[in-house]
């Protein structure tokens, strides 16, 4: 698996941003994906999952309501729709395939992880 995080960027507060994560080897269509943050000085954090089929997600708090995660197992790619971004969304997003086809919010149940990608959300 080879995961490539992409999407990132500056944004205003309120403004949106679209992340995207490519697996280049198509594997992860049979594993849950999720989406983590870290912020300088900060642990890495959940943010988000999709199970395999699409039709489970989970969102942490923070992002519930302004996020949203999707995929497309046609396009090897999973989405990370972001809204109304906040400067306590600066992070460098990070992509990861789940051992299963559920999900989790454990950092330590996910095998691959991508580069990650940097969001700054600052006037």
């Amino acid at each position: 698996v080879q995961l490539q995080a992409s999407g990132g960027g500056l944004v205003q507060p309120g403004g949106s941003l679209k992340l995207s994560c490519v697996d280049s080897r198509r594997t992860f269509s049979n594993n849950a994906v999720g989406w983590f943050r870290q912020a300088p000085g900060k642990e890495r954090e959940f943010v988000s999952h999709i199970g395999w089929r699409g039709t489970t997600r989970d969102y942490a708090d923070s992002v519930k309501g302004r996020f949203t995660i999707s995929r497309d197992n046609s396009k090897n790619t999973v989405y990370l729709q972001m809204n109304n971004l906040q400067p306590e969304d600066t992070a460098v997003y990070y992509c990861a395939v789940h051992r299963s086809s559920l999900g989790s919010r454990r950092n330590g149940d996910y095998r691959y992880w991508g580069q990650g990608t940097q969001v700054t959300v600052s006037s």
